[in-house]
């Protein structure tokens, strides 16, 4: 794997995809700065080689050139993080883009426009790749939230560049964190999978049995599971059409001898509400007009031995309405045992949008091993997928 430690930056311009598809509010300011943070280590690293930094990112999602996504607005962002004056040009192709890269000296750092106000950038148009190839001497991918597209700057202009391209620091991170999770992690290896459906996370399931000794299973797709054993789950969200394949893959389990935990109990609400009554039932006897909507105190302490037990833990998922502060407890109780394993020695590696929420609504991103940056791209890794913007620099 090629990162930017293999490569001096020494009156060399880079070119890095960087993932700057930050949240603004009303007045153009950047709500969370995450991912800004998370390209620094990779930028710094040029400049202090003695090189320039080239950045090309989108933002959001426009239809042609609109100026509320226009990179412009960040660039003081960027500036601020960095600790270094960004230049910015309104264009991330042509003659005004190759006219500032031109007069880039060593030390500085230039943010393109926003490459979505051209359709041919996520078309992965070989033209305009071309084009953006001629804006550095090295192409560096640091962008692994959209790794998993084949787009022109993410992909494409890679073969622009022959053995001149490798991983940003953040992009060979995440790499690092899914291989531990998958195939170099100590032992026990444990994932815990919330959120709502199965169906959304069957690939996932099905990848990862062979790779981990545990799978905690919570939040509302618990419920299929529970009702698919005959049990009673009220008026729980529940796929009734994936129950037999619920059955299935307790079974594949067994056969694997992975361990799955599924809640005993769960926190009760007469109402999917903040403000319902709740009670605390067996998870599989919840009265009719009662639902599921965090787990309940022996769940808790089941999970916490579970994950204090483990040496690699990946954590993709909450196990309750964690947006309503009543149905919190679960979910911040988990985030608690994976904070405790993790300063015992473990590795633990958040990822998906609810969980890294949860993750930083709870205050527990510094305390866990590793928080990935990518929704899309982290699950289409633990699918077992090979992701384009990452094949493109192995090539």
């Amino acid at each position: 794997m090629k990162t930017i430690n293999d490569f001096n930056f020494e009156n060399k311009k880079a070119l890095i995809r960087v993932d700057f598809n930050v949240p603004l509010n009303e007045n153009f300011e950047v709500t969370d700065a995450t991912r800004i943070q998370a390209a620094k280590p990779t930028i710094i690293k040029v400049l202090e080689d003695g090189g320039s930094a080239v950045l090309m990112s989108h933002l959001g999602r426009p239809q042609g050139v609109q100026d509320e996504f226009s990179l412009k607005h960040i660039a003081d962002d960027i500036s601020d993080i960095l600790g270094v004056q960004v230049k910015y040009v309104a264009d991330c192709v042509g003659q005004e883009a190759e006219d500032a890269v031109a007069a880039l000296s060593p030390g500085e750092v230039l943010l393109l426009e926003n490459l979505r106000f051209h359709t041919s950038e996520t078309k992965g148009d070989v033209t305009f790749a071309e084009q953006l190839s001629k804006l550095g001497d090295i192409y560096v991918n640091d962008a692994f939230g959209t790794a998993h597209r084949a787009h022109a700057s993410t992909t494409i202009v890679a073969q622009f560049f022959a053995d001149n391209k490798c991983f940003g620091s953040l992009l060979a991170k995440e790499i690092e964190s899914i291989d531990k999770v998958l195939s170099s992690g100590e032992k026990p290896v444990t994932a815990v999978l919330g959120g709502s459906k199965v169906s959304s996370k069957i690939t996932i399931i099905e990848n990862i049995l062979d790779k981990v000794d545990h799978l905690i299973i919570g939040g509302g797709m618990t419920y299929t599971f529970v009702k698919a054993q005959g049990g009673q789950i009220g008026d729980s969200i529940c796929e009734d059409d994936k129950q037999e394949l619920a059955l299935e893959i307790l079974k594949k389990a067994e056969e694997k001898g992975v361990q799955i935990h599924l809640p005993v109990d769960v926190l009760g609400a007469d109402a999917f509400d903040n403000d319902a009554n709740t009670k605390v039932v067996a998870v599989n006897a919840i009265p009719e007009g009662w639902q599921g909507l965090d787990a309940g105190p022996e769940t808790i302490k089941n999970f916490h031995e579970v994950i204090l037990n483990s040496k690699t833990i990946l954590w993709n998922g909450p196990l309750g309405v964690f947006e309503m502060e009543n149905f919190a407890k679960g979910t911040i109780a988990l985030g608690n045992s994976i904070v405790e394993a993790t300063e015992k020695g473990a590795f633990s590696l958040v990822g998906g949008g609810d969980s890294v929420a949860a993750v930083k609504q709870f205050g527990f991103g510094s305390k866990v091993s590793y928080v990935s940056t990518g929704g899309g791209a982290m699950l289409e890794s633990l699918e077992g997928k090979t992701l384009p913007g990452i094949a493109a620099i192995e090539k």
